[in-house]
Order: structure tokens, then sequence, then C-alpha cells
């Protein structure tokens, strides 16, 4: 109960100060505006930080169960100056080197001042435990560096970084319970409720269709560099230690995989690993049609699910050499994925429509084919059947297609601007209830339309444009020519008609 209130609180201090950090990031310059590789189309602020190292500072000022001493200091100074650099470096665009000068320096105060130092890496070989001795700091440098970038470097897209950190806050919160670990118990569950007072102002849901706001690099370099001290602090200690080295490997493993995959390959393809690219996992399934709350879900799910066989085999005394092997096997096979996207996206293409989730692409609904004289009483079917959650435009085109029904006229519906994910979610439903009432008894093709890019991204232009010149002719004799014969445009408060010669039944506009 004392954690469920601390908790509550938390998410309520981290909410009210993001909200009122809203108002300073213009003056402090702490907006990202769209441009180069950024896909939001309007000025954000930083201040996901702000809230997080709020929830820190409740932490230290009513939890008397954190360690004291120089620890708790040294944990509270690290916490506020990676808060500070990522701000500055927001605000500024710092290069990477001074970032890691300063999270060296960070990972090295942890070590000598707080204590924390990872010593051990377990039992990675049968009967032989990997104890680091003077390797141990620069070791403990590295890692902490790299698990502040991680979480850096999966923050790109609406509440991904925030909903994967709190799925493995919460396993961590649960291995430290397990080990009677109040004090980083007690820090778990406050960044746990900082991150869910974030989320509501960043994470996608009805009625909030584009985050508010961003982590920003003030947000993960101080998420990043706790998650780094909780996992080296709780992994530990010998048969003291709250869990195993390879505990905590599988309790970070999507953000970790997710980097160093990244990273090997744009070292495997002769960049520099520090460039930015658009092949992270969330970016492919972005470029699959995933819709954002989806590649979210997904995300989740994969940590979920990382973490649960971490926390498993710890309880079940798995040996530390099968769970990390495990580990690399699985990491293996999803070095291979990522690392060709050309063959992954088709088939996360796959995937989507066999889960039949709604795909970001949606644009409309096709309906076809039928008579030219049938067409007024599909139409007002048609109309009949969409719900009325948004704008459409409801045009009727005949081809010069060959059928010996002579079925030449089809519909599409086209939806403008539909930029909102739960609205996908209404056409989807849209087209259930269309195939439900159409379909079966009239025979029809009811499908949704996909937006189709001319290029997918994963292959260089001029692959794409010669692939493409070889088609064009091919694709222009084989397709047949339509003609528009009727359109009309249902608004919010009007209904227009550009084309007359049918008679239909609308439902009432949109509020």
């Amino acid at each position: 109960m004392e954690y469920a209130a601390l908790f509550g609180l938390c998410a309520l201090f981290s909410g009210v100060v993001i909200r009122f950090s809203i108002v300073l990031a213009g003056r402090l310059g702490a907006m990202d505006r769209p441009g180069g590789h950024k896909q939001h189309a309007v000025s954000t602020p930083f201040v996901g930080g702000f809230g997080l190292i709020s929830v820190v500072v409740v932490a230290f000022t009513l939890g008397d169960r954190l360690p004291g001493g120089s620890t708790s200091v040294a944990l509270l100074a690290g916490s506020a100056s990676m808060f500070v650099t990522g701000l500055a470096d927001d605000i500024w665009h710092l290069g990477f080197k001074p970032r890691f000068v300063v999270q060296a320096a960070v990972a090295l105060a942890m070590v000598f001042v707080g204590g924390v130092e990872l010593a051990s890496l377990g039992e990675l070989l049968p009967g032989v435990a990997v104890d680091l001795g003077w390797l141990a700091v620069p070791i403990t440098v590295f890692a902490t560096i790299g698990l502040i970038n991680a979480v850096n470097m999966i923050d790109g897209i609406d509440g991904l970084s925030g909903s994967v950190s709190l799925v493995s806050l919460a396993f961590i919160a649960v291995v430290a319970h397990g080990a009677d670990n109040p004090a980083y118990l007690l820090l778990a569950v406050a960044l746990m409720g900082g991150i869910v007072g974030f989320l509501f102002f960043n994470l996608r849901y009805p009625g909030n269709v584009r985050a508010r706001v961003f982590l920003g690099d003030n947000g993960s370099m101080l998420l990043g560099f706790v998650f780094a001290w909780l996992l080296i602090a709780l992994s530990q200690g010998g048969d003291a230690a709250a869990m195993t080295p390879v505990t905590a490997l599988w309790l970070f493993a999507l953000p970790l995989m997710d980097t160093v995959g990244v990273m090997l390959r744009r070292i495997w393809l002769g960049k520099s690993p520090f460039r930015a690219d658009r092949h992270h996992l969330h970016h492919l399934l972005v470029r699959a049609g995933f819709r954002v709350c989806d590649v979210v879900a997904v995300a989740v799910l994969m940590q979920f699910v990382f973490a649960l066989i971490g926390v498993t085999c710890l309880l079940l005394r798995v040996p530390e050499y099968l769970a990390f092997g495990l580990f690399l096997g699985i990491f293996a096979v999803y070095f291979v994925l990522v690392a060709r996207p050309w063959r992954l996206v088709p088939w996360l293409q796959w995937l989507n429509r066999r889960l039949g989730l709604p795909s970001a692409q949606v644009r409309g609904i096709f309906v076809g084919y039928v008579r030219r004289e049938t067409c007024p009483q599909l139409l007002d079917l048609i109309a009949q059947g969409l719900s009325g959650r948004y704008d459409y435009q409801l045009s009727v085109f005949e081809t010069d297609r060959k059928s010996a029904q002579e079925r030449k006229v089809y519909c599409m519906v086209h939806v403008p601007n539909i930029g909102d994910e739960h609205l996908i979610g209404a056409v989807r439903r849209d087209v259930l209830r269309l195939r439900r009432r159409l379909a079966r008894g009239h025979g029809l093709d009811i499908r949704l339309l996909l937006a189709r890019a001319e290029q997918s991204g994963l292959q260089s232009a001029s692959d794409t444009a010669a692939a493409g010149g070889r088609r064009i002719g091919e694709r222009e004799r084989r397709q047949p020519q339509s003609t528009l014969i009727y359109s009309i445009e249902r608004g919010r408060h009007s209904v227009r008609s550009d084309h007359g010669g049918f008679e239909i039944s609308l439902p009432p506009p949109c509020r």
C-alpha cells in the first residue's frame, strides 16, 4: 500500500511538473522542431526529463530507506548531471564527444563515490566465473555509457522509450522486492510513477493523437543513468546480489539489442556507429505500415517476454551460461533480421495483414465491382454502413475492363488527412461492417485503400528508379482506364456533390 501511494504521488507530481514545464520550454529553447530525419510535423517541447528529475528528488525527500552517505550523494548528483547535460544538448545540440566525457565522469563517480561497480560478469562458461579485476572500472564506465545511450536511441516514436522503460522498471521492482531491497524498490517505483506522468502527455491514445511533449536527451540520459545504477547495483555482490548479471541483460534486452544491432550494422556497412539512420526496429515497423500505437505495443510485448525469461531463469536457478547462451542466440537472430531490412519489411507487412491490424497506410475503402444501373442502391448501402465518425469523399468510377457480367463500376471512400491512428481503426471497422453487409450477398470486393510509396527507402534511389522504369510500361498496359462519373464530399457541417445523377441518403454530419 505504501508503494502504491508513492507510485500515485510520483505520477501526479511528474504530470504537474511537466505541464508547467511546457510553458517554460519555449523560453528555454527546449523545443524539437520538425526537419531532417524527424517525423513529427509540429514543434514539441523537450520536457519529459523535468518530470523524471522531480520524482527522483521526491524519492530522496520521502524515502528514508534510500542508501545514505556518499552513495546517495553520487546517485542524486549523477542524476542531476545527466539531466543538465541532456538539457544542454537539447538546446545547443552538443556533439557526442562532450556528452561522452560527462557520461564517463558520472560513471566514475558512480564507482568511486557511490561504490557501485561491475566487478563480475557471472558464470558465462560452465564452472568459470568471469571476474573483471582491474578491468572492472573501465568496463563499468563502458556499460554505463552504453545504457545511457541505449535509452536515447530507442526514443524514436511517441510513447516507445517510456513504455519499454516502464516494463523494465516493473521487473526491476519485482527483483528488488524479492531480494528484500527496499531502497532500490522505492527508487524503481518512484521512477515508474514519473514515467506514467510523462506518458500521459507522450503516449498516443483517444483524445491525444500525437505527443505533446518528448522525453528529450534530458530525460533519456537521466533514465539511462538510473538504469545503469540499478542494474549494476542489483547484480553485484556475489551471493548477496538480487540477481545475476545475465538477468540484468534480459531486463534491458530490447534497448540493448536494438542499439548494438544498429551500431554493428553501421560498422558492417563501413559507416560511423554514431551516425543516425532510420534502421532501428521501430523505424522498420513504421515503414511496414504498423501504426505508432501498434509499434509501441509490439515493443512492450517483446520487452515483457524478454524480462519474463530473465526473471524465470533467475527463479528456476537456470545456470547463468545457459541463460547467457539463449540471450546470444536470440540476439543473433534479431541481428540477422534487422541487418537486411529489404527482406524484413515485406515480411512485417505480411505479418501486419495477417494479424488484421489497421495499417498506417490506410487512406480509405474500395468497393467494387457492380453494374452501372445498380450503383445508386450500392451508394445508399455504403453510406448506411459507414460509422459517420470521419469526413470522407465518396467517388464512383467506371472502368473499361472487360467483364462477363458487365461489372465495370467501383466506389472509393477517400478519407483525407487520416493522421489520427484511432480514426484508422474506425475505418477498418467500417470495412468489416461493409463486408458483413455486402460482400456475401452481393459478391463484392471490399478492402482497405493503402497508400503506395514509390520508394520504400530500403534500396538506393538509382536501383528503385531502374526497377520502376522497367515496370512502368507493363503497368500502364495492364491497368484499365477509369473515368470519374460521380463524387460526393461529406464534411463536418455539409454534404457537397460534384456530380449528379444519383440520389442517396447519408448519415448525419459529424459533430
